[in-house]
Formats: C-alpha cells, structure tokens, sequence
C-alpha cells in the first residue's frame, strides 16, 4: 500500500462559529448567560424546589412544567454546541491560551446551571408521586415522561440545594480541576527518540503509537523511554489523582451513595446483578486471553511476551493503510449494512469531521463529540496507518451515527450512559473489522484477528485491571493520600491478577493509571466497565442482525435513539437479551474465544 506520510486532515468547525472571540460565538454565549438568568427567575416565581406537600393542582403544575422543559432543552443545546466547540480547540492544541481562557469562563456558566438544575431535580423528586397525573394535560412533560422518571430517581441520591451549589462551586477549583493537570502535562510532554540515525523530540501519543511498529527493537526502546517521560511527571499527576478521587469520596458520602462504585452504576442506570454478571463472565475469559498473549509471544519468537510487545503487529504482511484507503473501505462496509449508513460515513468524511494528524499538544486517544446546534458531530484520531486507527474511525463513526439516530429529541431525553453510549460503536467496528477479515488473503488473516484481539483484550483483560486499581484507590483514597509509588504497585499488581502468566511479569506498565484521562473525571468514576459493558453488548446486538439482516435496522435505529432514557436491563428486555445472567456475557465472549482459537491455529 502507498506512503501514509501524507496531509492529514483537520476538523472544520466554521459551520459552527467563526471563531473563539467571533460574534456569533459571543451572541451564543451571551443567550446561555441569558438563558440562565431566566432559568433561576422562573423557577423563583414558580417555587422550583424541593416542597414539604404535593401541589393540589396537577394542570397547572404541568404548565409550569413544560415551561421549565423548553427553557432547559434551550439551554441545554446552547450550552452543549458551545462546549464542544471550544473543547475542540483545547483538544487539539493544549497551548491554546486563547481556548484556556474560554473553557475557564464556560466551566464557570457551567456551575451556574447546576445550581439551576438541583432545584430542578429536586422539584422533579418532590412530584415524583403525582407525575402521570400531572403529565396528562402537559404535552411538552408527556413527551419527556420517561426522562422525568430517571430524574426523579437521581434526586433521591442528592444533597441540599444550598449544599449542591456549593460543591458545583469548590470542584472547579478542587477536584475538578484536576482532569486539565493531567491533560496538560500529558498532552504536552514530549521525549527524545533516536530512529534511522536520527534524534528527535517525539509527542506522547507519537511515541506511543510505536508500540505497533514492526521493529522490535523499536517497540522496546520506545516502551522505556515512555516510561521515563511518564516517571518525570509522575508527583504533579499523582497530586491530580488523589484530588479527583477524594472529591468523588467525598461528594458520594454526602449523597448517600453506598460506595463510589454505586454512584457509577446509578450514573448507568445499571444495578448490582448487571454488573457481577458481567465482571465475572469477563473473570472467567481470563483464561481464553492468557492463551492468545502465549500463542503471540510463541509467534514473535519469545518465551513470555513484554507489555512493549502486545500491540505488536504478527504475521508476514503488515497492514498500512493511506488515509484516502481507510476512507474507501469505511464507506464500502458501512454499506453493506444501509445506503444511510454508508451516505453518513461519506459526508462526515468529505466535510472535515475529523481531526486526524498527531501532533504536539493534541490530546491521544479517540473520541466523538457532538455538535447539536448543526446536528453534527466531530471525531478525534492520530491516524499512523495502522489497522488499529482504521478500526478507531470506524468505532467513533458509529457514536457519531448514534447522534445521528438522536436527531430531533429535545436534549434532556437525548445522549446515553456510558454503557449504552459503545453500542453504536462497537457494533460500526465490529462490522469493518469482520469485512476486512473476510476480504484478506490468508496471509492476512493473521494481522486482522491480531488487532480484534488486542482490542478485546483490552477491553476485557485491561479493562477489568483498571477496575481492580481503580476500586482499591477510591478504597484507600477514603483514609488517606496515596503516592505515586503507592498508584504504581497497586497497578502492577492489578495487572498480574488479570493478565496473569499470559505476559511477562517483569515487564508491565506501573503508569498505566497516569495516561488514561477516564481516571481524571471526578463525575465519572469507574470509567472502565462501561467499556466492557459495550463491547460485549455490541456483539449481542450485531449477532441479533446477521440473524435477521435488514428488518433488525429499523429496531437497531430505534434502540439507539431510545438509550437516554430508562434502565439499562429494562431497555435490554425490550429486545429478549436479559444482560442480569451470565450466560448473555457468556455467550458474547464465545465470540472473541472463537476468534482464539483461530488465531492460535494460524502460523506467525
């Protein structure tokens, strides 16, 4: 395949704004101050708030109702369009200065509506008895029944109004602040790397993305130094982690969560059976992915495989891929699914929704952000060419069709929980991955199901190591401040229970906990199930289509639209998978076993 070192594409976003200090930018800010100011004037006049007695009067309770509905959809939609358009300077240019200062200011608009929401939830809580009596006669709270319902069941883990404010107040200079330290000083580090007789100052996530060359000496070198660059900014990233996790003790005490970890689930709408169905279908894979970490080690040539060497690429043919190659065979597969689906996936190419260039100060990783005032979304990537980033566009193009499936819902019955948001996205890459395995030469069979179990392995294996650190910081966190010394053995040893003899045990990665941004969102605790939850979910669903093939796309557009509102097992049901049993998980990870034991059969 042709050179990838080629221009690269940069989102484009001028549909949008013209600019951070632009006059439509400035008139949209000035309508969210002002939507504020109508938001906390309304709900003075009308008694917004959590009351002592039922109102006697359901009509006129809807009226107000709707009301306040249409101002927060309002509110909402302004306030999301201008958080994503800043967020997309602040994401690609970490020295931004000019996007520093606008998100500063925006966090600060940002605390001015959760104060506005709390009594609103509150109030929501309050009417939570009489709310299909109040919602008959209101068209606007009618449409938003089933939204009204999960807001009343969050108000009941909630301080006081006075309380909430407060704390909405002190996280933006406490536990909240805490992600941008450690975007900052990640997003801006950079190592020197000698290759090809030459030395240069590489950006963390380029020198990252060198764990997939094919060079092992390579792949080694780069390993080491990353684990230097990591070490020399490992206090101030460690001071950032015990913020963020004191603030979520802290916060879920007072809220009356039983645990961190209750609030993540509340916050999925997702119960205790759920979760330990899912955690333990994943414990018992354990052993399915030691054999393919051997089987991988045995193809390179080694006794036990390194952390260095699990991205490695295996077999004689390496998969390149130039930018406009990738761009063909998104759109042909997506395809073979829908004409809409394929259409979308080229319009979103050929408009610039996607950031693709690695470069200093740009954040590492994916994501998909959406853009509500357009009805777009934009997509972050550092393409190196790999099938890796192939399959990355390919899984953030299916958040950006589930935005696409959201299309005309006001904004509070819009969006997903974290478990439900990957289903698009896995589904989307599960379908390019499979396409490309049928369609390779058997010498590249090798390479195809080498990334679709890097990816599985560490969505399940990593994933559940991530958890285990996780759970027993937020543990320790409550009695005391942890260290860097303290976040790197307790990470070490995560990672021996779940990889366990599959990799050498000298060699894993004590900083694992210091790049992923998930454990710097003090509003998003356990950042790693999710995960899991998607992808194995996502292969339930995508095993529902090629049953049914095209008369499952109807319900499929349906299940995605309808993922912000409701539980995730009620909303499961609806579609005969019942994700309380193991057995479910089970049977999603059979997929991934099969794709084992092909791999292992394979010669390297």
């Amino acid at each position: 395949m042709a050179d990838v070192k080629v221009a690269l594409p940069h989102w484009d976003l001028t549909n949008v704004y013209g600019g951070l200090d632009a006059d439509d930018f400035t008139a949209d800010s000035d309508k969210l101050k002002g939507n504020l100011d109508k938001l906390e004037t309304y709900q003075k006049e009308h008694g917004v708030g959590k009351l002592e007695a039922l109102p006697s009067d359901a009509a006129a309770t809807g009226k107000v109702l709707d009301g306040i509905l249409e101002l927060l959809n309002d509110t909402l939609l302004t306030m999301s369009t201008l958080g994503a358009y800043i967020h997309s300077f602040v994401s690609t240019d970490s020295r931004d200065t000019l996007g520093a200062r606008k998100q500063s200011e925006f966090e600060q608009l940002q605390v001015r509506f959760q104060k506005v929401y709390v009594p609103f939830e509150a109030w929501i809580g309050s009417l939570a008895p009489m709310l299909d009596e109040i919602t008959k006669t209101a068209p606007v709270a009618k449409e938003h029944r089933a939204a009204l319902k999960d807001i009343a069941d969050e108000s009941k883990f909630r301080m006081t109004t006075e309380m909430e404010a407060l704390a909405s107040e002190l996280v933006m200079s406490g536990g909240g602040i805490m992600d941008k330290l450690q975007g900052r000083v990640t997003s801006q580090l950079k190592m020197p790397f000698e290759r090809d007789g030459k030395t240069e100052d590489l950006p963390m996530p380029v020198l990252r993305n060198l764990a997939n060359d094919p060079d092992p000496d390579i792949r080694k070198r780069a390993h080491e130094v990353e684990l230097k660059g990591w070490e020399s900014i490992r206090e101030p990233v460690a001071f950032a982690l015990n913020g963020v996790k004191g603030t979520a003790v802290t916060l879920g005490k007072r809220r009356g969560y039983d645990s961190v970890l209750h609030s993540s689930l509340e916050l999925n709408k997702m119960d205790q059976g759920t979760l330990d169905a899912l955690m333990g279908a994943m414990k018992d894979s354990f052993p399915t992915f030691r054999r393919y970490l051997k089987s991988k080690a045995k193809k390179l040539g080694q006794d036990k495989l390194p952390w260095w060497d699990m991205m490695a690429p295996v077999g004689k043919v390496e998969l390149k891929y130039t930018w406009d190659e990738l761009v063909a065979f998104v759109v042909e597969q997506f395809g073979t699914f829908s004409d809409e689906l394929a259409d979308f996936a080229r319009n979103a190419f050929e408009h610039n929704w996607i950031d693709a260039e690695p470069r200093d100060g740009k954040s590492g990783g994916g994501f998909c952000m959406r853009i509500p005032k357009v009805d777009e979304s934009r997509i972050l990537c550092n393409f190196d060419g790999s099938f890796d980033q192939l399959s990355t566009v390919s899984h953030e193009l299916g958040h950006a069709f589930h935005n696409l499936c959201q299309i005309g819902l006001p904004m509070i019955r819009a969006g997903s929980p974290m478990t439900l948001a990957e289903t698009a996205s896995i589904f989307c890459e599960t379908l390019v991955a499979n396409a490309a395995l049928e369609k390779a030469a058997p010498e590249e069979q090798l390479g195809i199901l080498e990334n679709q179990l890097i990816g599985a392995t560490q969505v399940i294996v990593d994933i559940y190591s991530r958890f285990i650190f996780e759970s027993e910081i937020v543990k320790r966190r409550a009695d005391a401040e942890l260290s860097a010394d303290d976040f790197c053995d307790i990470m070490i040893d995560a990672q021996k229970q779940t990889y366990g003899d599959g990799l050498d045990e000298d060699h894993l990665h004590p900083y694992m906990w210091l790049l992923k941004p998930h454990y710097y969102m003090y509003d998003y605790n356990f950042y790693n199930f999710p995960y899991a939850f998607g992808l194995l979910f996502g292969l339930g669903v995508y095993a529902i289509y090629k049953k049914e093939g095209e008369s499952f796309i109807p319900r499929y557009k349906e299940l995605l639209r309808s993922t912000g509102e409701g539980k995730a097992a009620d909303l499961a049901a609806r579609y005969g998978l019942d994700i309380r049993s193991r057995d479910f998980w089970a049977g999603s990870i059979k997929v991934l076993a099969a794709q084992v034991d092909r791999y292992c059969e394979l010669d390297g």
